[in-house]
């Protein structure tokens, strides 16, 4: 826990968190503004652009941060000083994951306030309430994107493990679709392939429920249990990778 606290101090004191809350604030009141010019969808817009910024810049956060919390302290040299403390390597790269997945949250929290304000603005009361369970599937998702950060980065650079990270958080949101596609080409190479990467890499479009939340359709909480169990899983597999390759790593 207080390699936790210290990540998530340290994440707090980087400046480009701050503008990334910014940044989204300033699209969510700008949604205001677009969605006078859709006739009576203000409501709509706000949902759809508030959630996907949202998302895609928390997902930043996760892989730019994430690639860099392991790799900063080796470069560093602090984790001769902290491995001299009784501190072992896979508590330090859980207290890692754990600090930046609570900066997480406090980023998505103030980033949904802002879509709940922008709401209540426009006179979308009815939606204001129905985003938050899709804000919570948005903060599950990146926990799984910043364990697959912490992963690449227990045995690779910040920008391969970065360049990585990104595949897999665009891959498993359409991993679906390429598998369906795959079995309509009808070549079996194809099939296998994609259904390898169906199966193995998270499949992040079931935390993505945007469209449906912006029609008005709230998740239900036996969804909402469910990927929870989903992400819950994926999160311990990754953090027992990284742990196993990072407990095996040399560092002289």
């Amino acid at each position: 826990m207080a390699i936790a606290r210290n990540a998530f101090r340290e994440a707090v004191r980087d400046r480009i968190l701050y503008n990334l809350i910014l940044f989204v604030l300033l699209i969510t009141v700008s949604a205001v503004y677009l969605g006078e010019l859709t006739a009576g969808q203000e409501a709509r817009v706000i949902v759809n652009l508030g959630l996907s910024s949202i998302l895609i810049f928390g997902a930043f956060i996760s892989i730019f941060v994430g690639v860099g919390l392991v790799w900063k302290e080796i470069e560093k040299r602090t984790v001769y000083s902290i491995f001299s403390k009784p501190v072992s390597r896979g508590e330090f790269i859980i207290g890692k994951y754990l600090g930046l997945c609570l900066t997480l949250l406090v980023n998505v929290v103030v980033m949904g306030i802002g879509v709940t304000l922008a709401l209540v603005y426009v006179g979308g009361s009815k939606f204001a309430g129905a985003i938050w369970p899709a804000i919570l599937l948005i903060s599950l998702e990146l926990t799984i994107v910043t364990a697959v950060a912490i992963t690449f980065s227990s045995f690779s650079t910040p920008a391969l493990s970065a360049l990585l990270t990104f595949f897999v958080f665009v891959i498993g949101h359409f991993s679906a679709s390429l598998r369906d596609l795959a079995r309509e080409l009808g070549s079996p190479a194809a099939r296998y392939f994609f259904d390898a990467i169906y199966y193995v890499l998270p499949n992040l479009s079931h935390f993505t429920v945007i469209a449906e939340t912006a029609n008005g359709v709230t998740a239900s909480g036996a969804m909402v249990a469910g990927v929870t169990a989903y992400a819950l899983l994926y999160d311990i597999i990754l953090l027992t990778i990284s742990v196993v390759i990072f407990s095996r790593r040399n560092f002289k």
